[in-house]
């Protein structure tokens, strides 16, 4: 069952932060939410994760552009991990923070009879897979259940029939091979516990196989009988339903996850724009929307492993692992930004993110979908020294564009192919 067409919500494109810098490249390139991780509870260790006076900043930014701030404090917690909490979800609350993310049972307590008046949602750590379960915890007072990866797009509508809590459901990035991200590889193989912030990501490495005949030496699998070029992973493609926008609406989603908060800002700006652009053309015409070809084009250009649309109409195969080499890559590299633009001198003054070079062929892009392809003809350093190549991470250069660019548009190059 599905909602009617009259009943259509707009909604939410929700965009991982790991950093101030991603919120507001994430806000700027149209989304309406951006989720981060505050000093604690969170299960991203490694990445950028905000501090108090950060979070009022970003909370400042997203406030001036319509936006959202969610935290994250998803992480299992043991005995002496909860001291603290209380005080943790207050000044959450005080900063501005929208709502934030838990999947323990005791997070959430605490920060409903601790913090009152910050929203809770749940996590999909919290493995939310039936109406049942969404019916629970709006009993005990969430606002939104975000769906664990594992449910289908039939489940989704069986869920929205029963129940008229907020559903959250991920739209593109990363899967994990374990059920909704409970995994204790990481801690067997790094004494790092993944459901408490160190995951060591054990499933994307590489392993081999071994015959172990009893009493005698043991022989490599893979080498000794040829059966395949690489090592096998236990690694899962990633997740990319922009072709499935309909789907999602019409069923009741009312935010769109995009997993990576440890991501570049080439990937958040990119993927951020295109599904801000997908979800506007479907509110604009639900009737007559069909998926862009750009649009796939663009996720690809950012894309770490191959695309598949997860468990949302079956169950992975292994078309859907990463077995043997890879079948397709990402095909640009990110190399810079726009911090200004001179309209009388058509010039752009451009912050390096990775090498380049007179004679390239780059590609600028911006939010709402605008982009454009040139040639780098002539480039200056700070001194107005003109300059054959810009090898050194974030240095200042200035250089004509082709058509006028805006502060926050973003530069690509296509990769060069490989030496033969």
């Amino acid at each position: 069952m599905s909602t009617t067409k009259t009943a259509l919500k707009r909604p939410e494109v929700l965009a991982p932060a790991g950093t101030l810098e991603k919120l507001k490249t994430a806000i700027h390139y149209g989304a309406d939410a951006v989720y981060i991780g505050g000093n604690a509870y969170g299960l991203r260790s490694r990445a950028g994760n905000f501090t108090y006076e950060q979070m009022a900043e970003g909370v400042a930014y997203a406030r001036e552009h319509d936006a959202k701030v969610y935290v994250a404090a998803n992480m299992v917690t043991h005995e002496g991990n909860q001291e603290g909490a209380g005080e943790f979800f207050r000044n959450l609350r005080d900063v501005g923070i929208s709502a934030v993310i838990v999947s323990d049972p005791a997070l959430i307590e605490i920060c409903i009879t601790e913090a009152p008046g910050l929203p809770v949602h749940l996590s999909t750590q919290a493995s939310a897979t039936n109406w049942e379960t969404l019916e629970f915890w709006k009993e005990e007072g969430l606002e939104r259940v975000v769906l664990a990866r594992e449910v289908s797009m039939a489940e989704v509508a069986m869920i929205r029939a029963h129940s008229d809590i907020e559903i959250e459901a991920f739209v593109h990035g990363a899967m994990c091979i374990s059920y909704s991200g409970r995994c204790v590889l990481s801690n067997h193989m790094s004494m790092r516990d993944a459901n408490r912030g160190g995951c060591s990501q054990s499933c994307r490495w590489k392993y081999d196989l071994f015959d172990m005949p009893f009493g005698t030496e043991a022989h490599q699998s893979l080498v000794d009988k040829g059966q395949v070029t690489e090592p096998y992973s236990m690694s899962a493609v990633d997740m990319s339903m922009i072709q499935h926008i309909p789907d999602l609406i019409e069923n009741g989603v009312n935010s769109f996850k995009i997993e990576g908060r440890m991501k570049s800002i080439h990937y958040v700006s990119t993927v951020t724009n295109v599904y801000k652009a997908a979800v506007d053309s479907y509110m604009a015409d639900p009737e007559n929307w069909v998926c862009k070809q750009e649009w796939i084009d663009e996720l690809w250009k950012v894309a770490q492993r191959e695309l598949s649309d997860g468990f949302y109409y079956h169950t992975p195969t292994d078309e859907d692992q990463l077995f043997g080499p890879r079948r397709k890559i990402p095909q640009y590299t990110f190399i810079g930004e726009v911090l200004a633009y001179d309209a009388a001198t058509k010039m752009a003054t451009v912050r390096q993110r990775n090498h380049f070079s007179v004679g390239d062929e780059i590609e600028f892009y911006g939010p709402g979908f605008q982009h454009f392809h040139q040639s780098v003809t002539v480039m200056y350093n700070e001194d107005g020294e003109s300059i054959d190549r810009a090898p050194n991470p974030m240095m200042l250069l200035t250089m004509p564009v082709a058509q006028p660019v805006h502060v926050g548009d973003m530069i690509r190059k296509k990769k060069e192919e490989p030496k033969k």
